[in-house]
């Protein structure tokens, strides 16, 4: 302080936040029934001790190795992912920063399950709601306001999956102080897990699915689903405002038309996942090979939204997901460079401390508005203290009109 007085500064400079990698997992399904009973094998070996992935091309003994912050085999459990992985990421966003989760992979292997899950196992999004609620619910001094949007990418096309017209296309907007977002994007409050859920549930109703050769249920769509959290503490008695907001994005999965036998519908829907996914892929080569002076962030919906996860202001979490059978083995050798190209991406994410667009601070504002109408109200209404100090004077008067007629 003393230093920069003396150097004539009436201010301290301002910190820029510090970067940091995003952060790469892999996880590995088991064999699928359809795969044992078509006799595949597994060409993949995953290492957790040392973070490994060895694949093994069918026909050679000589495995490539690849190397991420965590993987994790056919029996890891939702639970364990979640609580080494998620669970940190989660609470920094209670403090007020931003995060996003996203699931990358071919399709059939298993990311939906990792997001979603069931009603036995459930995914990330479902466990982060609990956490969420939970952490509100033990904390003291702090005010909390959580919101919930829904949205998917089909086609490029930007839809909101908890509007009464689902299929309605939306358009994005961008402004220097809450970046890029969806134009009228519904948004709900929430006040509890049951909630959060129900607002969930109703989404994933409306989500774009459809069946081919690779998965009985391919996902047909980017999904997004955004929680919003709001937190207020009075320092110094001033109100601080903090927001932080998870951006948790099922991907849809790569596909090739040999294998899911996609015809109309379906193979115009998985050329259109296909060349967002490698816009996405595009956008990461250029963040990370060094020379790259343009990021085409712009080339597709799905980065543009992407575009503070991916070397801006957030905490990220990549999780890869691949399938084991040889059948598969070069798209896990291209969904492994892909992620491997992804963890040297780094973020500079930082507490988004007081913005302009808060919801808490409306709301604040709002009822302070209506306390002092009802007060001015109260005060000239029958009975009111305005009132009863007109009585008062009336009563006054009466009593002195007596008393100069006694006399």
């Amino acid at each position: 302080q003393i230093l920069f007085e003396v150097m004539g500064k009436s201010k301290k400079p301002e910190l820029k936040p510090e970067s940091e990698a995003i952060q790469v997992i892999i996880r590995c399904r088991p064999l699928g029934s359809k795969e044992i009973h078509d006799s595949r094998k597994s060409c993949v070996n995953v290492d957790k001790s040392r973070g490994a992935i060895e694949v093994t091309k069918p026909g050679s003994s000589e495995p490539k190795t690849f190397s991420f912050d965590k993987v994790y085999g056919p029996s890891s459990t939702q639970d364990e992912i979640y609580k080494e992985v998620f669970h940190i990421l989660v609470d920094s966003v209670l403090e007020g920063y931003n995060g996003t989760i996203f699931a990358y992979g071919q399709t059939g292997t298993g990311k939906t399950h990792t997001m979603q899950g069931d009603a036995k196992n459930p995914g990330v999004i479902p466990r982060s709601f609990h956490q969420v609620f939970d952490a509100i619910k033990e904390s003291t001094g702090k005010e909390y306001l959580v919101r919930a949007s829904y949205l998917e990418i089909y086609q490029d096309d930007i839809r909101d999956l908890l509007s009464k017209d689902h299929k309605k296309k939306y358009e994005l907007k961008e402004t220097p102080d809450s970046g890029v977002s969806v134009k009228d994007l519904s948004s709900f409050v929430v006040k509890s897990v049951k909630e959060i859920e129900h607002v969930m549930n109703v989404g994933n109703n409306n989500r774009a699915t459809a069946f081919t050769d690779m998965n009985d249920r391919s996902s047909r769509s980017h999904a997004i689903f955004i929680t919003t959290i709001e937190n207020c503490q009075i320092i110094g008695g001033e109100d601080k405002i903090r927001v932080g907001k998870l951006n948790m994005v099922d991907l849809a999965g790569s596909e090739r038309q040999s294998k899911t036998n996609a015809q109309g519908e379906r193979f115009k829907e998985a050329t259109k996942i296909n060349l967002s996914l490698s816009a996405l892929g595009n956008v990461i080569k250029a963040l990370v090979d060094g020379t790259s002076t343009h990021i085409p962030y712009r080339d597709s919906k799905l980065t543009r939204l992407l575009q503070d996860s991916l070397g801006g202001n957030s905490r990220t979490v990549m999780v890869a997901n691949i399938g084991p059978a040889d059948f598969n083995y070069d798209e896990t050798i291209t969904t492994l460079r892909y992620a491997n190209r992804a963890k040297n991406i780094k973020n500079k994410p930082k507490i988004n401390e007081d913005p302009k667009d808060a919801l808490l601070r409306q709301f604040q504002s709002e009822i302070e508005r209506l306390k002092k109408m009802l007060e001015s109200r109260g005060s000239s209404a029958p009975g009111g203290s305005g009132d009863k100090k007109k009585k008062k004077k009336k009563k006054k008067k009466r009593k002195h009109v007596r008393i100069n007629e006694e006399t």
